[in-house]
């Protein structure tokens, strides 16, 4: 049986899809072990079991499961990783911070990162894929996230250059865990405020482990615990770079400089939203 794009888009349109055709696109790519680049509007020839999984992975669409969960993967950065319902799906708004751990690592030789919150690894490991000479340590509290990391690490071929660590932040002993400090410290940590939860997308709230959601009852209470522990785990010369939500970036300063640092830049993300505070010692 032939499939085009335009078939996909029908289903996928009456589900308020915000972007059928992209979607559609992905979806064949999928299931024909090509580039979406490569899938134009012509006629696709569908196997009955291409065809099975075609129907199941609409339907899973069509009950706001994010696309990337149904596929098991999804882009970032320059690269692409496996994702589950384990792990947050890597946003966009991620990668300038990202961008700016690179700069950083580059100019200042750098030699080591932590990474408070690994998830599926994908700041971390994009960080370490594009610095060759760096070392790097992944935090999650989360086995299940934990395994999906350890699988991006081996996708990206930097197992060997990176340590995970099943904990905790909050423990009160937490960075007795490490031997040594470390020239950047990324976190993009729970910051939804606990109340707010239930009113995101479906695709976000009933799909993205709550844990890496749930920032609390003002959205801040993972901000309060590293601003703690950063001084201790940060080298002389070091950089932190944190990813926050709207309208956050003034208190999560707030809350790093009573601690010592100084807030070196804030930089906005694609919509213009303060979305990554730079500090240092």
């Amino acid at each position: 049986m032939k499939y085009t794009i335009q078939n996909i888009v029908s289903d996928l349109i009456s589900e308020a899809v915000n972007s059928p055709r992209l979607e559609a696109r992905i979806l064949l790519s999928y299931l024909l072990c090509k580039e979406s680049s490569a899938i134009t509007n012509e006629d696709y020839e569908l196997s009955p079991e291409q065809i099975k999984k075609l129907k199941e992975m609409i339907e899973a669409r069509k009950r706001h499961i994010p696309l990337d969960k149904i596929i098991g993967r999804k882009g970032f950065y320059k690269y692409e990783y496996r994702v589950t319902e384990d792990v947050l799906s890597p946003r966009p708004d991620t990668e300038i911070l990202v961008e700016k751990a690179i700069e950083l690592a580059k100019e200042n030789e750098y030699k080591t990162i932590l990474d408070l919150g690994l998830g599926s690894g994908c700041i971390l490991f994009s960080v370490l894929k594009d610095c060759p000479f760096m070392q790097g340590v992944g935090v999650d509290i989360s086995e299940k996230a934990i395994a999906v990391a350890q699988e991006n690490a081996k996708l990206l071929e930097v197992e060997g250059r990176v340590r995970i660590f099943q904990l905790s932040w909050m423990e009160k002993d937490f960075t007795a865990h490490f031997g040594e400090k470390f020239d950047i410290i990324v976190s993009n940590p729970p910051y939804i405020p606990s109340m707010e939860i239930d009113s995101l997308e479906k695709e976000v709230k009933d799909h993205d482990p709550r844990l890496a959601l749930d920032g609390g009852q003002d959205g801040l209470e993972h901000y309060k615990r590293i601003a703690e522990i950063i001084p201790e785990l940060l080298s002389p010369q070091g950089s932190v770079l944190l990813e926050g939500g709207k309208g956050q970036a003034k208190e999560i300063s707030n809350l790093f400089e009573k601690q010592g640092l100084k807030v070196q830049s804030i930089l906005k993300d694609l919509s213009g939203i303060e979305r990554c505070v730079l500090l240092k010692k």
